[in-house]
Order: structure tokens, then sequence, then C-alpha cells
């Protein structure tokens, strides 16, 4: 593929480095449009349900600071066979919702 620079800038540069006027367009008057635009029911209950999430917290800080503190006292236990059982379960949910969504 070959580049032309055959495209004109839309602003141009004078010789004092400020910018030219580009040339005004038809100053014919435009007929004034009307565009109606209807908010959905579902719309309404979406914003309801992203105001109730904005106040709940991302994080349980009870559980968080139970953790700090098992791990500080040694008596965190790790599973790995928890962890790589939710691990499965949550990728199977990721494939299923990317196919339903295709």
């Amino acid at each position: 593929m070959k580049i032309d620079n055959s495209l004109k800038p839309l602003v141009s540069s004078t010789s004092s480095g400020k910018a030219a006027a580009l040339p005004k367009a038809d100053s014919a008057p435009q007929q004034a449009k009307t565009e109606q635009v209807q908010i959905s029911a579902l719309s309404t209950q979406l914003k309801a349900v992203e105001s109730s999430m904005a106040n709940t917290p991302v994080v349980n800080l009870d559980k968080v600071n139970q953790i700090k503190q098992a791990i500080s006292e040694g008596k965190f236990k790790i599973n790995p066979a928890a962890i790589s059982d939710k691990l499965i379960s949550s990728v199977k949910d990721l494939i299923q919702s990317n196919q339903q969504n295709a």
C-alpha cells in the first residue's frame, strides 16, 4: 500500500505561527431537527441497582482482618483443593457466559 500526502490539513498555519481560519460553511439557515428520546423502565431499574451497588463495599473488611490476624499468628491454612475447585468453577462460568454471548 502506498501512502500519499494528497490530503490537505483542516487548519493551515500562517507565517506568524497562528492557525488560519477555515472557510465558513454555507450560511443558509438549517431547519431545526427534533429528536425524541425515550427511557425504558429497564433503564430506571438499572439506575436503581447502580445506586444501591455504589453504597455496597467491595471488600468484607471483617473477613480481611480475620485472615490478616490468622496469617500473623501462623494459623492460616491454605487448602489447595478448595482453591483449584473454585478456580475451575470460575473458568467454567466464564466459558459458558462467553458462549451464550456469542
